[in-house]
């Protein structure tokens, strides 16, 4: 239905125009169609009790007096109730809180006016028609509004990207992580290196130029050379995150791993609050690699249920063990599954021997893989626990049955998905794109070769290398294939 009334409101709004040249607003970027003003439904589709409708553009003024005529416009930023008709026929539409931002003092830098209609489908559709009906008016595209801010020097791309991932936030940690972005953590954080790299470049130029004159401070160089060191030191700090920031936004790998008939599939249901596993006493259930995203303790996560690691089981499920085997080496986290009324047992043994063991022992470059032990079917023990094992590691005691354990193990993978992916509400901003990671590698890159090189001149051209490499990040010199790739992920309407 959705799909249809946006195309009559796309007729409506077609009509004789001259076409308009791209500009260049505060960013720097190249904003199609940029003269025109557009319109769209910003809150969801659907029925709901209140829909806004919102415009931008020099136009936006002209159109909020023809749906509310004979009014004038509303004090700005003031909510006021008026009666909306259509533009060409008069007809009453309906009654409506209107809000008007006059430039340059609204979301996108422009004009902009907001309709807060009652969300039934007929009302939208008639609003959105109406608007349609205005001259000098069209359909806003995905991302369109929040495009125009970042050309009128509204927002940073960072705090673009922060928007998006705020949209499409769907766990605790994700809201709190798009929030700081949004808010400008990152950006900031890199205004304040660019600032560092501006000033070392600045002394470098100033030797370059003024040095056999004996007209500068002693110790020029040495400070500018101190400077980048320190700024080094925190580009590292910031590479060394191992992805953090990214396993944030898109989800940890969270790998559920044991023997056959261990518990598995039950404690992926338990889990996901959902039957995403088959559930049976035979062994071998599980054939495949089944994934499926869930929110573990406010953390994304992707959580993947495996074939139970047996030897000697026909060619599919030897296929299906294959596949667990390598989804465990590509695991950020594994939860070891272990039936605990059933330790002695050859499965148990040699699971504990080829997948917990290494997993603690670390690889050989010093970085062992994160593990929890879970000891399923605790219901099935005697008072005292499960028989001591000198080999045993840490581990924690789950019922999948009766749920016993399960707030503990909650616990137990919140303090290691906040190792994984970071903790949002601490420590300095996370990089959350592959891009950000990219500029600051060619940064560091580029400051390598400023401490290397013995020619002054190419020393310079190495700090406005790394200079220009921090303002793509927020935006400055981006090109716009980047610009198309970050906006396209938004909805109509934001």
């Amino acid at each position: 239905m959705w799909r249809g009334l946006w195309t009559l409101v796309a007729r409506a709004a077609r009509g004789p125009r001259s076409p308009r040249p791209c500009t260049r607003q505060g960013s720097g970027v190249s904003v199609p169609g940029s003269g025109a003003t557009i319109f769209a439904l910003s809150s969801g589709h659907g029925r709901c009790g209140i829909a806004v409708i919102r415009t931008s553009g020099p136009a936006s003024g002209h159109a909020l007096r023809s749906l509310t005529a004979p009014r004038d416009l509303p004090p700005a930023r003031s909510a006021c109730l008026r009666l909306l008709s259509h533009p060409r026929s008069g007809e009453p539409l309906d009654r409506a809180l209107v809000l008007w931002f006059p430039g340059p003092q609204s979301f996108t830098g422009e004009d902009c006016a907001e309709f807060h209609v009652h969300g039934g489908p007929a009302v939208v559709s008639g609003v959105l028609q109406a608007l349609g009906s205005v001259p000098g008016l069209r359909p806003a595209e995905a991302g369109e509004f929040t495009r125009r801010a970042f050309a009128h020097g509204k927002l940073s791309l960072t705090e673009v990207e922060g928007l998006a991932d705020l949209i499409h936030a769907e766990t605790e940690a994700q809201r709190r992580q798009a929030l700081r972005q949004l808010d400008g953590e990152l950006g900031h954080l890199c205004h304040g290196w660019a600032r560092t790299l501006t000033k070392a470049l600045a002394h470098v130029e100033a030797y370059i130029d003024f040095g056999e004159d004996d007209n500068l401070e002693e110790g020029v160089l040495e400070q500018a050379n101190s400077e980048v060191r320190e700024l080094q030191l925190a580009l590292g700090a910031h590479l060394r995150d191992a992805r953090r920031g990214q396993r944030l936004r898109s989800g940890a790998h969270v790998v559920v791993a044991g023997p056959p008939n261990a518990g598995k599939s039950s404690l992926v249901n338990l889990l996901s609050r959902k039957p995403v596993s088959i559930v049976s006493p035979e062994p071998g259930t599980t054939r495949d690699v089944l994934e499926t995203p869930v929110d573990l303790a406010g953390f994304p996560a992707l959580l993947s249920d495996t074939a139970g690691l047996r030897e000697g089981a026909g060619p599919v499920e030897q296929e299906g063990v294959r596949r667990a085997r390598e989804r465990l080496e590509q695991a950020d986290l594994i939860l070891a599954v272990l039936d605990a009324s059933d330790l002695a047992s050859p499965s148990s043994c040699n699971f504990l021997d080829t997948v917990v063991a290494p997993a603690g022992a670390g690889s050989p470059n010093g970085n062992s893989q994160r593990l929890l032990l879970v000891l399923n079917k605790s219901d099935l023990l005697p008072p005292g626990g499960p028989d001591p094992s000198p080999n045993l590691r840490p581990h924690l005691l789950l019922s999948c049955l009766t749920g016993e354990g399960l707030d503990g193990l909650l616990e137990a993978l919140r303090k290691e998905l906040a190792e994984v992916c970071g903790d949002p509400s601490t420590g300095p901003p996370l990089l959350t794109r592959a891009r950000h990671q990219h500029h600051l590698q060619g940064c560091l890159d580029a400051l390598g070769h400023y401490t290397q090189t013995k020619d002054l001149a190419l020393a310079a051209e190495a700090l406005r290398l790394a200079r220009g490499h921090l303002a793509r990040i927020t935006g400055g010199g981006g090109t716009e294939e980047i610009l198309d790739i970050i906006f396209r992920d938004f909805c109509v309407g934001k």
